[in-house]
């Protein structure tokens, strides 16, 4: 069973009002309920899309829109959402099937994702936009200790090659594809290469951040193939 959600609301500083409603956001599909939290989610979703774009828009003015498009879409991606529920303890108020829960679903990225995203949600309705906006902003705050694209992407290269090294026995390696533009606007190409076989590529204003971007697209393949 799952926990009670007073800690919830202390870890949020936020009451909710109608209990209906956060049953609703806390209720995975597998409960075979009348209701579940995936109408919540959907408009949590576009929501959180909403606040982070509007945060991002203020607090980086000096980046282009490819640049923030990229920052936004690591803050709003299932592992940065799964980051800020994992900070909750979300898995510990949800309401699963048994099987769900034997299955390891408190801990699986997507229903942790999807249930924050239905908090969001259902905040929203109860408390407006507004109200929202300061808690998101206060959870980004508690779990970035600089928002950045070097920082969010800093982890990709190092998860990529603990996967490599454990299914291939071996380390990926970058190849500089292109290098276009002038000196002091640089634009690098580079592709990922895993056991001769290229599983991604992509651009970025530094090799790094390439690299990073290329790695994460890469790690999403390799999840998907479940090898």
């Amino acid at each position: 069973m799952p926990k009670d959600i007073t800690s919830l609301q202390e870890a949020l500083v936020y009451k909710f009002k109608t209990k209906k409603l956060i049953t609703e956001a806390l209720t995975h599909k597998s409960y075979k309920q009348s209701y579940n939290n995936e109408r919540l989610e959907f408009l949590g979703d576009a929501v959180l899309d909403l606040i982070i774009g509007e945060y991002l828009y203020k607090n980086f003015p000096n980046s282009d829109e490819g640049e923030l498009s990229k920052l936004r879409a690591s803050l709003v991606s299932e592992n940065g959402f799964t980051k800020l529920a994992n900070f909750l303890n979300l898995g510990d108020y949800i309401y699963l099937s048994n099987a769900e829960e034997k299955n390891g679903g408190r801990e699986k990225t997507s229903l942790l994702s999807n249930a924050f995203e239905a908090i969001a949600g259902a905040i929203y309705l109860e408390s407006g936009l507004e109200v929202l906006n300061k808690i998101v902003l206060s959870l980004l705050e508690k779990n970035y200790d600089k928002i950045s694209l070097e920082n969010l992407f800093k982890d990709f290269k190092t998860a990529l090659q603990e996967i490599t090294q454990s299914r291939f026995g071996l380390i990926p390696e970058y190849k500089v594809l292109a290098s276009r533009g002038p000196d002091h606007k640089k634009e690098f190409e580079i592709a990922v290469v895993i056991d001769s076989k290229e599983y991604a590529r992509a651009t970025g204003k530094s090799k790094k951040i390439a690299q990073q971007e290329a790695s994460k697209i890469a790690l999403e393949i390799l999840k998907d193939k479940k090898l």
